[in-house]
C-alpha cells in the first residue's frame, strides 16, 4: 500500500534539504566574500562586500600592475625614453620590485594538477586491468588478493608515512626534486588504487556475460574485449573512478608536507597555501582567493561531466 504524500511532509523535506545544502555551501560562499572583500571591509558580517576587490585574483593569477611598487620618477624614466629596449627595462623594474611577498599560485597549481592527473589516471588504467581480472577471471588466490587490497586502509596515513619517507631516501628518491615527485606520485597511487579496483569491480560484475562471450565467440582476446567491450560500457563508473582518485591527490596534505617540505619549486597547492597562512604575507583576501581558486578545478570537471556519471549503459545490450 502506498502512503499518501502530504504538504507537511513535502514542506518538512524541502527545509530539511535547504538546511544540508546551506551547512554545505556557507563554507565556500564565507570564502568567496571574503576573497572578495577590502581590508576595511572585513568586519562588515555581511555576506556581501560594500566594494569588490579584484587584486588578490589578479596578483594569484599574475594580472596585477607589474608598475605599482616602482617610483614615480622611474615610471616616467621608461615613458619620456621609448628607445629602450624590453631587457634594459626589465632589468631596470628589477632594481626596484619586490616580488618576495609574491605568492606562485601558477607554479604550485601546475604542480597540483600533473601530480592528481597522473595519479588519477594511473590509478585509472591499472584498476581497469585489476577489476576485470577480479570480476570476469578464475585462478587461485583471486580472494585473498581481492580482499588484501583493501588491507592498505586498515592503516592511517600517519603509520606509513616514516616508513615511506624512509624508503624513499633509501633507494635514492627523496634526494632529488624529481625522484621525490616520482614517489608522492607512487605513494597517491597505491592510495586510491583498492578503491578503484573495489568499485570498479563491483561495476563490471553488472554487465551481462553474454556479450563478452559473444565477442570472445567472434575471435576477440581478453584485452580486445576490455577495449571494445567493458570500457565503452563502464564509461560513467570510469569518469567517477579518475574524478574521486583526482581529487583525493589534489587535497592531499600529509604525505606532500613531508616529501616535499626540502624542494618549495615542487610544492602542491594545499602545502602552498599552509606556506602562505604562516607567512608574514598572511591576507585574508589573498588567503581566501587562493582557496577559491585550488577548489574551483574539483568543482568544474565535476560539473562538466557531471552528466556522463550514470549507470546501466549495458541496458538493452542484450536482445531477449
Amino acid at each position: 500500500m502506498v502512503k499518501k504524500r502530504t504538504f507537511l511532509k513535502d514542506a518538512g523535506f524541502v527545509v530539511l534539504l535547504l538546511l544540508i545544502l546551506t551547512f554545505a555551501l556557507f563554507p565556500f560562499v564565507q570564502m568567496l566574500s571574503t576573497s572578495l572583500k577590502y581590508q576595511w571591509d572585513w568586519g562588515n558580517p555581511s555576506l556581501i562586500p560594500r566594494q569588490l576587490n579584484f587584486e588578490a585574483y589578479k596578483e594569484l593569477l599574475g594580472f596585477g600592475d607589474d608598475l605599482k611598487d616602482v617610483p614615480e620618477s622611474i615610471r616616467l624614466l621608461l615613458d619620456e625614453n621609448p628607445d629602450l629596449t624590453k631587457e634594459q627595462r626589465e632589468r631596470i623594474l628589477a632594481d626596484y620590485q619586490d616580488t618576495g611577498d609574491v605568492f606562485p599560485f601558477g607554479r604550485y597549481f601546475r604542480n597540483s594538477l600533473i601530480l592528481s592527473s597522473l595519479a588519477a589516471l594511473g590509478s585509472l588504467m591499472l584498476a581497469i586491468l585489476g577489476a576485470y581480472s577480479f570480476s570476469r577471471t578464475r585462478y587461485p588466490g583471486r580472494g585473498m588478493v581481492q580482499r588484501g587490497v583493501l588491507f592498505v586502509y586498515m592503516f592511517g596515513g600517519i603509520l606509513l608515512l616514516i616508513p615511506l619517507y624512509k624508503l624513499a631516501v633509501g633507494i635514492g628518491l627523496a634526494a632529488t626534486p624529481t625522484g621525490t615527485f616520482v614517489a608522492l606520485l607512487v605513494i597517491y597511487l597505491v592510495q586510491t588504487l583498492p578503491v578503484s579496483l573495489y568499485m570498479l569491480g563491483n561495476f563490471f560484475r553488472t554487465i551481462p556475460y553474454s556479450i563478452e562471450e559473444a565477442a570472445l565467440i567472434d575471435g576477440c582476446s581478453r584485452m580486445e574485449t576490455i577495449r571494445r567491450i567493458i570500457i565503452p560500457l563502464s564509461i560513467g563508473a570510469l569518469v567517477t573512478v579518475y574524478i574521486y582518485s583526482f581529487m583525493i591527490a589534489w587535497n592531499e596534505y600529509l604525505f606532500a608536507s613531508v616529501f616535499l617540505k626540502a624542494y618549495n619549486s615542487i610544492y602542491t597547492l594545499p602545502i602552498g597555501l599552509k606556506s602562505l597562512f604562516v607567512s608574514k604575507n598572511a591576507i585574508w583576501d589573498r588567503i581566501m582567493a587562493a582557496s577559491m581558486l585550488t577548489a574551483l578545478p574539483v568543482i568544474v570537471l565535476f560539473m562538466g561531466i557531471q552528466n556522463r556519471l550514470v549507470g546501466g549503459m549495458s541496458a538493452g545490450g542484450v536482445k531477449g
